[in-house]
């Protein structure tokens, strides 16, 4: 019997598993069309995950600045020597303030580091508050679906299209699902439904009464990953604004 596994992507281990997309024109790893409701695009970048992809900037050159202290970190010619500071809040890290025993101690949050992929930092925007923003599902060790969802204020695009149909419910505000993919090879074995069933789970244990998606009746099946308004039903949805292009599927959790 095959072995599936649901995969929280939260760090650039996960995110290396993302499966590609069947238009190989297309890519999860580099999509930003549902974060940018001006520019997004879906395309394949390969910058975004291969910084060795990526056109290497000229050196800048270094200017002096006429205000910069002449001697050591923070220097104040008008100082007397007791009263110059030894510790330099804006320093390197080794200017470390001696320990306060009495500070309270802050829980280290999860983050996502400023060198990773940018598509891996949209992604890690609400770790720290949220949660995950996507999933992946691996079936003996190799990924065949990934899902992309999240609160609606973490996706611009999915609210300018939901300010279309004022008929939908204004509160409580619902989560998204925005994308929903399966390789080729894997369709037709419940993968998908099954990682939607996952994210509902999740999002009703983290307090959201609703999800909804936004599926385009029109598009290529290869050129879209929000799936079809059957696909959703499928799921547990129903239809809350029957459009004839761009219709909204909801689900009460």
């Amino acid at each position: 019997m095959a072995e599936l596994r649901i995969v929280d992507i939260r760090d650039a281990d996960g995110f290396g598993r993302i499966p590609p997309c069947a238009d190989p024109g297309f890519d999860h790893r580099s999509c930003d069309y549902w974060e940018d409701g001006d520019r997004g695009s879906k395309a394949a970048r390969l910058s975004w995950w291969d910084p060795s992809a990526a056109p290497t900037p000229p050196p800048r050159p270094a200017q002096a600045n006429p205000f910069a202290p002449t001697t050591g970190p923070g220097f104040n010619p008008f100082a007397s020597a007791g009263a110059r500071l030894s510790f330099n809040p804006f320093g390197d890290e080794d200017d470390e303030p001696p320990d306060n025993p009495f500070a309270p101690r802050r829980e280290a949050r999860p983050a996502i580091g400023a060198d990773q992929p940018r598509k891996l930092q949209l992604l890690g925007r609400g770790l720290a508050i949220f949660g995950t923003y996507a999933k992946l599902l691996e079936v003996d060790g190799h990924a065949v679906a990934y899902v992309q969802f999240g609160p609606l204020s973490a996706y611009p695009r999915a609210q300018r299209l939901r300010d279309l149909y004022p008929r939908l419910p204004a509160t409580p505000l619902p989560a998204v699902i925005t994308c929903i993919a399966t390789t080729p090879e894997a369709r037709g074995n419940g993968y998908a439904r099954r990682l939607v069933a996952a994210v509902c789970d999740d999002l009703a244990g983290r307090g959201f009464a609703a999800v909804e998606a936004y599926p385009e009746r029109r598009a290529v099946p290869d050129a879209t990953s929000a799936a079809t308004p059957e696909f959703w039903v499928d799921c547990g949805f129903t239809v809350a604004i029957d459009d004839d292009r761009y219709p909204v599927l909801r689900r009460e959790l």
